[in-house]
């Protein structure tokens, strides 16, 4: 059913007026019923999503698809995301499949292997590994190919949230005047940008989870054997852990998640730093022995932050433009595509004047918040010494691997029962740390003066 507007919107949602103006007391203005700012999985999820429902949608990108990206891999609760957006097999030709993580500790011998097909609900028993750059353009073609108003090399570098709602956006595409825009609601999905929570000072960093990372992809990896060659594999170390993600082209992406007084030490520059970092890890440097670098190493900061709030009046953050979180169970793309799909409900509703818009905007927010906090709960304490006996020693007793295991597949939404599963683990976890206290405390003070040495107000849970 077409979504109601009024005649001055429904004039905006014809194909034959995408580029006509109004002209309002401050010039030329191109109107919209949405206006997105960022095209990586979070917008081009929820522009093609709205675009489906009638809206007339125009989504901004700063860059050029294909374009780097880092986060290469997915959750088996992505694929039904993408059956519904429809671009399930495309993303099939360009994957591995990944069937488990393995994970792999300095205390331990042997690595623990866990397998998605044991979670508790079986039917979700794999997902992918991919490179950004192609996964990226292949959401970004699907938006416009649904009716969104998709535009490259095009910064948003102004937004004002008047007080009679919507919102005033200029925007500068490349080698081009800049542009007027007036929208009916603003999704902000600008990733680690955030933009709207910097500009309304909603930003904060993350006190319990301080990280920074370094990272290249490398070809010649040692992967593992016939169906496991796609997983992931997962490394601690001194420092922090390692992620060794193999892509279907040959290449393997190994990055390393480190406290930042670890980065601050380097005094090479990244690539060498890297493979200083690599030397640290035998396991790890072993699976890279015959291995090369084919690009210099990145290396970022301040990597886990959020925000205050995630949706006003007439806009809503969704994805990374609200939290990142240390991406240890590879939830970033699904915690962003699915806060696009809670977040599509809550601006069509909007849109459309609906009485239950106000309810389905705090549903969003609720749900996104729920879903950070399941993960973040596991990742502040992955470094102590209880979480990781447990991880290394997986034991199903009260479903408790089940349940993990449904976590880690992204299986935080749909009503499947593993809360019961989950309090348990968590109650073996604090038993484990009260039965090694000793150990527990030094690596909570030592985790307390790391988070103290880079200005943490507050220090995490061990």
């Amino acid at each position: 059913m077409k979504p109601r507007a009024s005649m001055r919107d429904n004039a905006c949602m014809q194909p034959s007026a995408h580029n006509l103006q109004a002209v309002e007391d401050d010039g030329a203005v191109t109107r919209c019923d949405v206006f997105v700012i960022g095209g990586g999985p979070a917008g081009t999820t929820i522009a093609a999503l709205l675009a489906q429902r009638g809206w007339d949608v125009v989504l901004a990108e700063k860059d050029r698809h294909p374009r780097f990206h880092i986060g290469e891999s997915l959750l088996p609760m992505n694929v039904p995301l993408f059956e519904r957006l429809g671009v399930k097999q495309r993303i099939e030709g360009i994957a591995m499949f990944k069937y488990a993580a393995e994970l792999n500790s300095p205390q331990h011998d042997a690595p623990a292997n866990f397998a998605f097909d044991r979670a508790r609900d079986k039917g979700f028993p794999y997902a992918y590994q991919v490179r950004r750059s192609e996964f990226d353009q292949i959401l970004f073609e699907n938006c416009a190919a649904r009716g969104v108003r998709a535009l490259q090399d095009c910064r948003v570098t102004t937004v004002e949230l008047p007080a009679e709602g919507g919102a005033r956006i200029v925007t500068a595409p490349r080698n081009a005047a800049p542009e007027r825009w007036r929208t009916r609601f603003l999704v902000d999905a600008s990733g680690r940008d955030t933009f709207l929570a910097s500009k309304l000072g909603m930003k904060r960093r993350n006190p319990q989870h301080n990280s920074a990372a370094l990272y290249g992809h490398f070809t010649g990896a040692r992967r593992l054997p016939g169906k496991q060659e796609g997983n992931i594999s997962m490394f601690w170390f001194e420092h922090g852990w390692f992620w060794f993600i193999p892509l279907h082209d040959g290449t393997t992406s190994v990055g390393a998640v480190c406290w930042p007084y670890y980065m601050k030490s380097r005094t090479a520059d990244p690539t060498a730093f890297l493979l200083e970092t690599i030397a640290l890890c035998p396991r790890l440097g072993e699976r890279l022995r015959d291995a090369r670098l084919v690009a210099p190493a990145t290396a970022t900061g301040n990597y886990s932050y959020e925000s205050a709030r995630m949706t006003g009046d007439s806009h809503i953050l969704v994805g990374d433009a609200f939290a990142f979180v240390d991406p240890v169970f590879s939830s970033g793309v699904f915690l962003a595509m699915n806060s696009a799909f809670l977040g599509a409900d809550a601006v069509d509703a909007s849109l459309r004047g609906a009485p239950q818009a106000a309810a389905l905007k705090r549903r969003f927010e609720r749900q996104v918040r729920h879903g950070l906090r399941q993960f973040s709960w596991f990742i502040y304490r992955m470094t102590s010494p209880a979480m990781r006996s447990l991880f290394m020693a997986p034991r199903n007793t009260l479903r408790m691997q089940e349940a993990l295991l449904s976590l880690l597949a992204g299986d935080l939404f749909r009503g499947t029962p593993i809360r019961r599963g989950l309090a348990a683990f968590k109650g073996v976890y604090y038993l484990t740390t009260l039965l090694h206290f000793r150990d527990s405390l030094a690596a909570w003070r030592r985790r307390r003066r790391l988070l103290t040495a880079e200005g943490s107000d507050r220090p995490s849970s061990a």
